[in-house]
């Protein structure tokens, strides 16, 4: 059984690899942090379409969020200031609202800084987190 939580992100974009990098510097989340592309998804209970779609948060329990709610919990997992931030980003309206921004970043993060076309979003479709 896992102990840590693992945090599961597209390898393959620059942008989500940019953004990993400076989350594990600045915010120090307690995790593991692997790309999708070298990670046992079939363990971790999640599937490549999930993995491609979306960040996400794999608990110890195997209980999968997707998406802002996977930002919340990493930010969570740092304590301090940021598990105030993190928090928050659980409550609604903020995560709708969370989830609307982390939804127009996703689909465009291909022409954000760093992106490249391998950060495309295959399918816009909804997943549950």
């Amino acid at each position: 059984m896992r102990t840590r939580p693992v945090l599961i992100f597209d390898g393959e974009c620059g942008f989500c690899t940019t953004s990993v990098g400076f989350a594990q510097r600045l915010v120090r989340p307690r995790c593991e942090v692997v790309a999708w592309q070298h990670a046992d998804l079939l363990s971790l209970g999640v599937t490549a379409e999930r993995a491609r779609y979306e960040a996400l948060w794999v608990t110890p329990t195997g209980r999968v969020y997707g998406g802002a709610q996977a930002v919340a919990k990493m930010m969570l997992s740092a304590g301090g200031p940021w598990s105030v931030t993190g928090a928050v980003l659980t409550l609604p309206p903020v995560r709708w609202v969370a989830h609307g921004v982390y939804r127009l970043v996703a689909e465009n993060r291909g022409r954000l800084p760093g992106g490249t076309a391998a950060c495309a979003v295959p399918g816009a479709k909804a997943h549950p987190s």
